[in-house]
C-alpha cells in the first residue's frame, strides 16, 4: 500500500508485487544447500583387503526334517510325530547340539506347522537351522521333481 494520502483519504492501489523478501529467502537456501550437500557425501577412501576363507564344509550326511502336505514329519528316512521329534533328532544327531539341521517343508505347510517344529527343536537347543528351498532357476522336470530339490542353500534360513 505504497502511495499517496490525498487530501479526501482515499489511497491509491499498488498493483506491484514487492518479491524481493521472497528472492532473499530463496538466495540464503540456496547457498544453505550448496556449502551443505558436499558435507553429507563425505567419502572416506578405504582400501578394503580380499578374504580368502575357505567355505564352511557341507556334512557329509546332512540332518533333513521334512514336513509334507498333510503335515506328516519325518527325520532323514524315519517317520516321526511331533511329541517324538526331538528323540528322533537327537538319535539324528548324536545328540550333537551344534549340528546343523536342514528343515524342508511343502509349500502348503500352514506356518504356524512350520514354527511348530522350530520351537521345538530350539527348545531342545538345537539352534543352527538351515531351511530348504528350490532354487527359483529350477526347473521341474515330468515327474515334478526339480533338480537339486534336497540341496540346502547356505543363503536361506536364520542363522543365530
Amino acid at each position: 500500500m505504497a502511495g499517496r494520502i490525498a487530501d479526501d483519504d482515499e489511497l491509491s492501489e499498488n498493483h506491484d508485487i514487492n518479491i524481493t523478501p521472497f528472492i532473499d529467502v530463496m538466495l540464503v537456501l540456496l547457498i544453505i544447500f550448496m556449502i551443505a550437500a558436499p558435507l553429507s557425501t563425505v567419502d572416506i577412501p578405504v582400501e578394503l583387503p580380499v578374504a580368502v576363507a575357505e567355505p564352511p564344509q557341507r556334512p557329509l550326511k546332512p540332518v533333513f526334517i521334512t514336513i509334507a502336505e498333510d503335515l506328516q514329519l519325518s527325520v532323514g528316512e524315519t517317520s516321526t510325530t511331533f511329541e517324538r521329534l526331538y528323540v528322533d533328532v537327537g538319535i539324528a544327531t548324536l545328540q550333537k547340539r551344534d549340528t546343523r539341521i536342514y528343515i524342508r517343508a511343502d509349500k502348503s505347510v500352514p506356518y504356524g506347522e512350520f514354527i511348530r517344529v522350530m520351537n521345538i527343536l530350539r527348545a531342545d537347543g538345537f539352534l543352527k537351522i538351515g531351511l530348504v528351498g528350490l532354487d527359483e532357476n529350477a526347473v521341474p522336470d515330468e515327474a515334478g521333481t526339480a533338480p537339486g530339490a534336497a540341496q540346502p542353500s547356505p543363503a536361506t534360513g536364520p542363522q543365530p
